[in-house]
């Protein structure tokens, strides 16, 4: 006849628990070899599960610690990029725009135009201004500022409406749109090149101006030749 046993694990605090100290019980306290035998095998299968939840809660732990060594690695050799003021970073996208636009009209106009004088204006916009973008990306880099890709609001307007034209509504449209636009980027770099906070976006704007207001006075003058 079979005997029945059960098994329990007594801890420190004289509590059941997982581990500790296995005692067997059997039915009519008959304790034969066989019983003993039983009692062994389930007590170190016991043991086994035990080592087992033990060694994944080791994993578990050294995983943490692992990905937590790893977090503060990066953190230590990661750079924050600087944070410009907000009149700031405006300046910038504005300017980026704002150079990008003059670039792709001057293009457009160097298809487009009929008269040599616009012509002319069209070629040192896209001589003068791919110049300016080229430093203007090196500032906005260090900055932490991405510049515009492509045109947008009213420069891409502005585009558009220019691309519809041709011959000599062309050739005034397009120097018209350069009065006006030169009109606000000699205003805005001027309070820039007093008010930023940035030194190096400041000194941008103060060497630009001058090239900024002989374009206003070409643009003008070349405006007034036209019919």
């Amino acid at each position: 006849m079979a005997e029945i046993f059960a098994l329990r694990s007594i801890g420190p605090s004289g509590a059941p628990e997982t581990r500790g100290h296995f005692f067997c019980t059997f039915a009519g306290g008959d304790k034969n070899i066989m019983s003993l035998k039983h009692c062994t095998i389930a007590a170190l299968l016991v043991l086994t599960a035990a080592c087992s939840r033990q060694e994944t809660t080791t994993v578990e732990t050294d995983t943490g610690a692992t990905v937590q060594s790893s977090t503060e690695m990066t953190d230590t050799t990661s750079t924050a990029s600087p944070t410009l003021a907000a009149e700031d970073s405006d300046f910038v996208m504005k300017a980026g725009m704002g150079g990008l636009a003059e670039v792709q009209l001057g293009n457009l106009a160097g298809e487009k135009a009929q008269n040599a004088d616009v012509k002319a204006f069209a070629q040192r916009m896209v001589t003068d201004h791919s110049a300016a973008n080229a430093e203007l990306a090196q500032l906005a880099t260090a900055k932490g500022v991405t510049l515009p890709a492509e045109l947008a609001g009213e420069a891409k307007a502005a585009a558009d409406h220019l691309a519809t034209q041709s011959g000599a509504a062309f050739d005034k449209a397009y120097m018209t749109h350069m009065v006006e636009d030169h009109d606000k980027d000699v205003a805005e770099f001027e309070k820039a090149s007093q008010s930023l906070q940035d030194a190096d976006l400041k000194a941008f704007a103060a060497k630009t101006l001058p090239t900024l207001k002989s374009h206003q006075e070409q643009a003008k003058s070349t405006n007034a030749k036209l019919k």
